[in-house]
């Protein structure tokens, strides 16, 4: 009699990782920032796994958030870069911007201010399970960014002062829908 041949322990190991994993996500319990952020980087190609990773755990509810919190989280952080946004523009309106740049830069301020208002709709909307709304505000947040970053270049303001506001805008709009579309 032929005794079989176990499987490498290698193969083993990562079927049983996979396994693991996917059952955390399913579930939504013990879902991590990791593995969620891998999940959504796997699942859209948009997302940008070490950014979301970075962003996503440096927030205080992420310890303890699964998959439906971690979608909150992405939303919050969008919050707070928005804020900031509004908070830079207008620094850089009392510096003294002129002409068409601050015109831009007022309509950028208006702008953000109504971003961080969508990010926070989006949080509420994934809070109460209306996950296609809530992907409808991140969506609009980052379409915000991209009218201030199209308003900045048409008034000669290149590079664009709002460039690492706007990007983090779009990434972690990317992010919130990303993550949103993993709960089951």
């Amino acid at each position: 009699m032929v005794k079989p041949t176990p499987p490498p322990t290698s193969r083993l190991l990562a079927a049983v990782a996979l396994a693991v994993t996917l059952v955390c996500l399913a579930g939504g319990a013990g879902a991590t920032v990791v593995t969620t952020c891998r999940a959504a980087a796997d699942s859209d190609a948009r997302v940008d796994y070490g950014f979301c990773v970075a962003e996503l755990g440096n927030h205080r509810e992420s310890p303890d958030a699964d998959t439906w919190g971690l979608a909150k989280v992405a939303a919050l952080t969008g919050v707070n870069n928005a804020d900031d946004a509004v908070y830079d523009a207008k620094a850089l309106l009392s510096g003294g911007a002129a002409g068409p740049a601050r015109a831009a830069l007022e309509r950028c301020a208006k702008m953000y201010d109504s971003m961080g208002f969508a990010f926070a709709e989006a949080e509420d909307e994934i809070n109460n399970r209306r996950y296609a709304a809530g992907k409808g505000k991140a969506a609009e947040a980052a379409s915000l960014a991209h009218q201030c970053d199209d308003a900045l270049a048409k008034a000669g303001a290149v590079p664009s002062p709002m460039a690492k506001h706007s990007s983090y805008s779009v990434k972690i709009a990317v992010i919130c829908t990303a993550i949103t579309n993993l709960i089951k």
